[in-house]
């Protein structure tokens, strides 16, 4: 299971979604065929995991499919490039309140249509809207255990009516990397 700061990157590493005062339907981000690339800062054999410093200095940990042989050749500094599927789901509930975040990987299902993807880890968490910029697609918010988070947001429709103060609460699906490739 990733460290606390993994999980805060992969709570929001895709992007975030609001909740203003009266409830209304979830919003959702699916990103089918993501691409992350990056430097391999290490490999995990035995959970197959690859640490990956993209260039925007974020690390994200990527789950490799046991097929990909290209995983059992890498080695710290290569650089690579990785597809994947991943999702956020924002559920809009008045009297939300912060929460850590949870595992609810058992509940979850793969919404990637090549049958290929395999959910390796799904998280729910509840945040505090801090700010949002609406014009550079960045929201800061605050976690439960009051830790300040800045993420860009891929889809900035998700932003929408979004304010300081607003709880939202995230539902984020990481699937295992379907490919993966040497970067040139």
């Amino acid at each position: 299971m990733p460290g606390s700061e993994a999980i805060a990157i992969a709570l929001l590493a895709a992007s975030v979604l609001g909740m203003p005062i009266r409830s209304q339907e979830p919003r959702s981000s699916v990103r089918q065929y993501v691409t992350v690339a990056g430097t391999v800062e290490r490999t995990d054999p035995f959970s197959r995991a690859l640490t990956v410093q993209t260039s925007a200095g974020e690390t994200q940990t990527i789950y490799v499919a046991p097929e990909i042989k290209l995983f059992g050749e890498l080695k710290r500094g290569d650089r690579i490039t990785a597809y994947l599927t991943e999702s956020v789901i924002v559920a809009v509930r008045p009297g939300l309140k912060p929460s850590v975040p949870v595992d609810t990987t058992a509940s979850a299902s793969s919404r990637d249509p090549s049958g290929r993807g395999e959910v390796l880890q799904q998280l729910k968490a509840a945040v505090t809207v801090e700010t949002v910029d609406l014009s550079t697609h960045v929201i800061v918010y605050k976690t439960a255990d009051s830790r300040k988070v800045i993420r860009t947001v891929v889809d900035p429709r998700l932003l929408d009516g979004l304010k300081a103060g607003d709880v939202i609460e995230i539902t984020y699906t990481r699937e295992r990397a379907i490919d993966l490739q040497r970067a040139q």
